[in-house]
């Protein structure tokens, strides 16, 4: 489990964009969001029924290996794309 470390490490703002295509992976995506829980400060997920795919959006205030770690882990699963747009503050 990812929990928020006590001590003053420098954090990055970002938004991290995933697409799903494979709805199986919902409940592992979603496992995965809620580990890194205590660094999101918002969540917006939009199933786009057209398409197929569920487009999900992330802004997260954490250490920038924390967010690379989460981008990597949820680009490793199957039918999921992640990518990691960072502030420069």
């Amino acid at each position: 489990m990812c929990e928020k470390t006590e001590h003053a490490e420098e954090t990055r703002l970002a938004v991290l964009s995933v697409i799903v295509e494979d709805r199986g992976e919902a409940a592992s995506v979603n496992g995965l969001l809620s580990e890194y829980g205590a660094y999101i400060v918002g969540r917006m997920g939009i199933p786009y029924r057209t398409k197929g795919v569920s487009v999900i959006s992330v802004v997260l205030d954490a250490p920038l290996g924390t967010i690379n770690a989460l981008t990597g882990k949820l680009g490793k699963l199957p039918g999921v794309s992640a990518k990691s747009l960072f502030s420069r503050y």
